[in-house]
């Protein structure tokens, strides 16, 4: 069963579920409701299907026979105990890794992402493509030995980048940062080293899914924004994530500004993707830091700067104030557009201070449409810097068992 799904999903690794008829009926359609829920009885399954008796008998006992699915009694007060059907997320591990511009976190899941062991090790995304994946590759290799499995163990692999994703393709496209990844195929690179799919989305996609299905699964339209090196933003519309025609959906970092009105008078800045007066150019992290230097202070990366704040210091104060109305007057037109239920704000800077999204609210209640922002929350993340890893094993998850991909493969 293991080796069928794999090839059933690296058959369809990063599009759409191939086409079929209804689900209701099929033992892959069960398996989704099962490892949902946590466990459903039998008589739970009936009603949430509709299914006849026989049916579910049927469909459970292929899924029992798969190795999928297990069962066991729970505690009754009176009477014989039902009994439980379990997805089996011992079955196999998924491999995940979130990085950012400096590090990048990785974690060994089961099959419902529970993480069983994570690290983080600090490697820039500049390094290029073939030295960064062979370090992630030791990485891998150490979490493997640290769980007592092998390759042939892992059942999917998930990776989020601080850039742009063509997320079908499981390609980076023009990335700004990302020297050396435009078109590389990270999904057959990985392909000559494990059999299982490949999925690369970016950074804050990754970050929007964790924090939705995580903390906020009860809101169908959601936007997140992370701020750290750079500034990116996820859209969770109808409950979904939205990525947009071409995965381009987001890219917040990248719309150009005007100045603003208490900038120096000098040139306009130009932003790492060598454009001019992006939101980036002025709000993101490597810019706070290039404003800090620029004013005496002595200030390497962001956890500087939010000490100097931390610590009082009026310039780092209200430049981050600073960065935090810049965005939030950006934010302001994408609420005033998507009309979402909250705004969750995240990354190392926001995660460091609360500077930066009280200028965020700032502006974004005085600037947005009055109608979009009448019930507007505007929060900190909950979920801190792994929410990648959640997002990213939730998506991993949903691709590798999807009901049409398990019914093929059961097939």
């Amino acid at each position: 069963m293991a080796n069928a799904l794999a090839t059933a999903n690296n058959e369809g690794s990063g599009g759409n579920s191939p086409a079929a008829g209804s689900l209701t009926a099929s033992p892959g359609h069960v398996l989704d409701l099962i490892r949902r829920s946590g466990g459903l009885t039998r008589a739970e399954i009936l009603d949430k299907t509709g299914l006849s008796r026989m049916t579910v008998a049927a469909r459970l006992e292929t899924l029992q026979t798969a190795g999928w699915i297990s069962s066991g009694q729970t505690t009754a007060v009176r009477g014989r105990p039902p009994s439980h059907f379990y997805f089996r997320a011992e079955q196999g591990a998924f491999l995940i890794a979130n990085a950012g511009a400096t590090g990048v976190r990785a974690a060994f899941t089961d099959l419902n992402g529970q993480v069983i062991e994570e690290r983080r090790v600090s490697i820039a995304i500049t390094v290029g493509p073939d030295r960064w994946l062979t370090s992630l590759i030791d990485l891998f290799d150490e979490l493997l030995q640290s769980a007592g499995k092998k390759r042939d163990f892992i059942r999917g692999i998930a990776i989020g980048v601080p850039g742009p994703v063509d997320f079908a393709s499981a390609t980076v496209v023009s990335p700004p940062i990302m020297t050396g990844w435009d078109g590389y195929p990270i999904r057959a690179w990985f392909a000559e080293r494990f059999s299982c799919p490949v999925l690369v989305d970016n950074d804050a996609n990754a970050m929007t899914l964790g924090e939705h299905t995580a903390m906020f699964a009860e809101y169908d339209s959601l936007v997140t924004v992370k701020v750290a090196t750079g500034i990116g933003a996820g859209i969770i519309a109808h409950g979904e994530i939205y990525r947009g025609a071409d995965g381009a959906a987001g890219d917040i970092g990248h719309i150009p500004i005007s100045p603003p009105a208490d900038a120096p008078d000098s040139a306009v800045p130009v932003c790492r993707c060598g454009k001019a007066a992006c939101l980036e150019a002025y709000a993101g992290g490597w810019a706070l830091i290039r404003d800090l230097c620029n004013e005496g202070r002595n200030v390497a990366t962001i956890d500087d700067a939010v000490r100097l704040a931390e610590a009082g210091d009026p310039l780092a104060v209200n430049a981050i104030r600073r960065a935090g109305r810049l965005i939030g007057s950006a934010l302001s037109d994408v609420v005033s557009l998507l009309n979402p239920s909250v705004v969750v704000i995240g990354g190392e800077l926001s995660d460091a201070t609360d500077d930066l999204i009280a200028g965020i609210r700032e502006r974004i209640y005085a600037r947005s449409a009055p109608l979009a922002s009448r019930r507007l929350q505007v929060v900190p993340a909950r979920l801190g810097d792994r929410s990648g890893i959640v997002g990213l094993s939730t998506t991993l998850a949903d691709h590798i068992f999807d009901p049409h991909r398990v019914d093929a493969a059961l097939a």
